[in-house]
């Protein structure tokens, strides 16, 4: 249901942390072309450590083809947007929802954000920056939509941790 779109991205050490962050949250990537890397570089699989086997994207060629293929609520992250990203209640659709960001150089382009201007949505920050990095706007909305969901299926416990690790821990000295 959650995916997350990055329009032409150009740096590759941005999408493997993007990647990590979709296995992270059970959330389809899709990325639209052209690409600034080859999904094959040695930053994306840096960047994903080994994680980016298990992640599930698709590449489209332009957006009209993502476009063609992916029906459902489309938000836009862009530094033109008007409201903050917190402001829209993500958890009233049942339809899927894309949460499409641009590429680091120029964002999105005005054609594509123009008919969407009432989901254009802006991260709240101060006038000493333009944006924010991408692989961050990314975590930061992703995980706000999560919250809103109250975290879907994801777990809440370290998984691989003995029951009351913490808790039960002594000081040694």
């Amino acid at each position: 249901m959650l995916n997350v779109v990055l329009f032409e991205p150009e740096i590759p050490g941005n999408t493997g942390n993007i990647m990590r962050t979709c296995v992270a949250t059970h959330t389809h990537l899709h990325l639209i072309k052209p690409l600034g890397f080859s999904l094959e570089e040695k930053y994306i699989k840096r960047s994903g450590v080994n994680y980016i086997d298990n992640c599930e994207y698709t590449v489209y060629e332009n957006w009209d083809d993502f476009e063609s293929k992916n029906k459902g609520i489309y938000y836009f992250y862009t530094r033109y947007g008007h409201k903050p990203h917190s402001d829209y209640d993500y958890t009233k659709h049942t339809e899927p929802i894309y949460l499409i960001f641009g590429k680091e150089s120029t964002g999105i382009p005005r054609s594509i954000l123009k008919p969407h201007l009432d989901t254009c949505a802006r991260i709240p920050m101060t006038d000493k920056v333009r944006a924010l990095n991408l692989s961050n706007s990314v975590a930061i909305v992703l995980y706000e939509v999560l919250r809103q969901m109250n975290y879907l299926d994801l777990l809440r416990d370290e998984p691989h941790k003995e029951p009351n690790f913490i808790e039960e821990y002594e000081d040694e000295l």
